[in-house]
């Protein structure tokens, strides 16, 4: 059985079991996972010959979502660490180190709302035995890692801030939303939310009129913009046929398939 479906197995019974009470907030393990892979993929860092991944991950929670993990918190960050070893694995990535996964609490959030900081982080027992030949080419390897530290950290929250590795930074608030789609209120990031089938997605719709990768929310210069994916039956705004891009408003009716929702924003 392969470390995904024994982690969705493992999430699963602890959703169902002793530790179901816990997980009733919107910040589920399956969700982080979904969106640590996410966050690996995107932030690829490519040297000489090989094309690393961040191996450090800070997952920013609302104390209210962060109190439901009480007591079993090292077990959900083992899974998600394993969850991103396998990962990595099969996208054929670099990593200076096994995955690294730490929760934190940020006063500002809300329930339902999270956070990542993806960092690339060089640590000092890492370190490659090589001769002669092959020295100049880790030294290059290892310096781009180390270049390119900075620039790995992206928020997956409706609040704009941003940690860097050096300590935390606060940026201009951007305006906030999110989706209301079967009973769940969804923070929409700023930087792109895109819904579909696929398990990649930031919502995942199990609806077979939704293409893999159907519609993309994200915030640009003029305001929250829906975009279809290239999707093959479209989206529905306000019950009327789009097939490109659409500015979105508070209170706008989305359509996907036979899936309905709602687009809030304050």
């Amino acid at each position: 059985m392969s470390i995904f479906s024994s982690f969705e197995r493992s999430i699963g019974g602890m959703l169902e079991g002793a530790f179901g009470s816990v997980f009733r907030s919107e910040v589920r393990p399956i969700e982080i996972a979904h969106k640590l892979a996410r966050e690996m993929d995107e932030h690829r860092t490519t040297s000489v010959s090989r094309v690393y991944a961040p191996n450090e991950y800070l997952v920013w929670l609302s104390a209210e979502d962060r109190a439901r993990y009480a007591g079993v918190e090292d077990d959900v960050t083992d899974e998600l660490c394993a969850y991103l070893l396998e990962h990595a694995r099969r996208q054929e990535l670099t990593l200076t180190s096994r995955p690294i996964v730490a929760f934190n609490t940020d006063e500002r959030l809300s329930l339902g709302e999270f956070g990542i900081q993806a960092r690339l982080v060089q640590l000092d027992s890492e370190r490659e035995e090589v001769g002669a030949a092959g020295a100049g080419q880790a030294a290059g390897e290892r310096a781009s890692t180390q270049a390119a530290q900075a620039g790995q950290t992206r928020l997956h929250s409706a609040s704009d801030r941003a940690h860097g590795p050096g300590g935390a930074s606060q940026q201009r608030p951007a305006q906030r939303a999110f989706v209301l789609v079967r009973d769940k209120r969804l923070a929409v990031a700023p930087g792109g939310f895109v819904i579909g089938r696929s398990r990649g997605c930031d919502l995942v719709l199990d609806d077979p009129g939704v293409s893999r990768r159907h519609v993309e929310i994200r915030l640009a210069d003029d305001g929250w913009i829906i975009r279809d994916l290239g999707s093959t039956n479209g989206i529905f705004l306000n019950r009327s046929h789009i097939d490109s891009a659409a500015v979105l408003r508070s209170g706008d009716r989305i359509e996907l398939g036979e899936t309905e929702m709602v687009f809030e924003a304050s």
